[in-house]
């Protein structure tokens, strides 16, 4: 079984793992109450889905 000869470098190293990182996940808009939700996914919020009630949230007082 084949062993390196040489071991390789941090610069080597870091640029094979150059994209390796997590990255951020998208939001958009809710249309009705305008906050921040996932895409193609009811909103937490108000739990409307395209113009539809779709989720029944309690409203706060």
């Amino acid at each position: 079984m084949p062993n390196p000869k040489r071991r390789h470098s941090k610069a080597r190293t870091a640029k094979r793992r150059a994209h390796d990182f997590l990255t951020a996940s998208s939001l958009s808009e809710c249309p009705s109450c305008h906050e921040k939700k996932m895409p193609h996914r009811a909103c937490p919020k108000c739990g409307t889905y395209k113009g539809r009630e779709v989720l029944d949230v309690e409203k706060e007082r």
